[in-house]
């Protein structure tokens, strides 16, 4: 299950989407800023092999299919193929693999067992289930694995057990060895789906699923862990303690993380309801070239909030960028090379899109020579062509 692979492949795993709700802007900004990211290694001459998954069965979504009354598979197919759709409409490059958790129940159940036998994860028993939960033992993977809880977020103790109670965790769970550790196998229960597996009928927990899928497609060590900056515990923490425990090895070389995007005054988020969908722009006739424009008009570390004076000023930019084109060459004055030697140079700065879109506002204002040359590298580097 465990492979390394060539040092000369760029190995990216973005956390994929909970189907409900997609494609709201906050998901839009996560995806587009590694979007930019891959489309800077391309161009540096990288072979590249991304890998995201998708986490089609999950508390949250059964709860959203319960209470609207349809069936959980209808709903995760539906935003699926909504999230794909809108994706394809930003220009943003889909994965080489895209992996739902229920094509992986049974390498995720083979990772359990082995972490069993390995004594990094117990049972706990659950009498309202069919057979025991089971949980990782984070103070033992800690004693026989690359791997520190407080590596990735450098958080304290109190800080942890607020966002792990808030963040899908159960620090007050009864049985359990240490409060911070985290499910890896749920048993059945009646009214929720299930499968048969070697540890007993049940489902996947939340963080073993994105360690057995990347470890799986990309092999351990891999370049770049990405997901939005929520993510950065409980989820990347344990899923690289996961790894570790599995391979003997760090999950990846560098997590990185996109800054949080707010609505109205409020982080963007589904519990809130204060969402901005993509699908939903789409249909009031906005210009998806518009929308990433947008989005990358802030820095992708950055939380940022989003508003219509905002998107307003991408679809002049937009149409600022028209101008690139319509210059007689007589009275242009910037060479076309020469722009995108500072284009390449602001992403290559931590990804620096709100510089390189001011660098193709100057090149639109002023003129370029050679302007075919520079509409290609603007569609193939930030994903828009004017």
């Amino acid at each position: 299950m465990v492979r390394a692979l060539p040092l000369d492949v760029a190995r990216l795993y973005v956390c994929g989407i909970t189907p409900y709700d997609a494609t709201h802007i906050g998901h839009a900004a996560t995806y587009l800023a590694y979007d930019t990211l891959l489309r800077v290694w391309l161009d540096a001459g990288y072979t590249v092999h991304y890998a995201q998954n998708v986490t089609d069965v999950d508390d949250p979504l059964l709860e959203r299919a319960t209470a609207t009354s349809v069936d959980w598979r209808q709903l995760a197919d539906e935003q699926i193929e909504l999230f794909r759709g809108d994706m394809a409409s930003l220009s943003i490059i889909p994965p080489d693999d895209y992996v739902a958790v229920t094509e992986m129940i049974e390498s995720i159940a083979e990772a359990v067992c082995l972490l069993l036998e390995r004594g990094m994860a117990y049972r706990v028993p659950t009498p309202d289930a069919d057979g025991d939960d089971i949980y990782f033992d984070n103070a033992a993977a800690q004693e026989g694995a690359p791997w520190r809880l407080g590596d990735e977020s450098n958080l304290d103790r109190p800080q942890m057990l607020e966002l792990f109670a808030e963040r899908g965790g159960d620090p007050q769970r009864p049985g359990k060895r240490d409060a911070l550790d985290p499910l890896l196998w749920r048993a059945a229960r009646d009214t929720e789906p299930s499968w048969p597996s070697d540890v007993g009928r049940g489902r996947p927990g939340w963080h073993i699923e994105c360690s057995v899928i990347a470890l799986k497609y990309l092999g351990r060590d891999f370049t770049v862990q990405g997901g939005g900056s929520d993510l950065i515990f409980p989820h990347h923490e344990m899923s690289s303690g996961h790894a570790a425990a599995l391979s003997g090895h760090p999950l990846a070389r560098v997590f990185s993380h996109a800054g949080l995007v707010a609505y109205q005054g409020e982080k963007m988020s589904k519990s809130l309801g204060n969402l901005v969908l993509v699908s939903q722009l789409r249909r009031d006739g906005v210009d998806p070239r518009a929308i990433r424009l947008a989005l990358l008009a802030h820095h992708y570390r950055a939380d940022w909030e989003w508003t219509d004076a905002g998107l307003q000023a991408a679809i002049k930019r937009l149409q600022s960028w028209g101008a690139i084109v319509e210059y007689p060459p007589d009275d242009a004055h910037l060479d076309a090379a020469d722009v995108i030697s500072e284009l390449r140079e602001a992403l290559a700065d931590d990804l620096d899109t709100p510089r390189a879109l001011a660098v193709i506002d100057i090149a639109a204002r002023d003129g370029v020579r050679q302007p075919s040359e520079l509409i290609d590298a603007i569609e193939a580097l930030l994903g828009v062509r004017p």
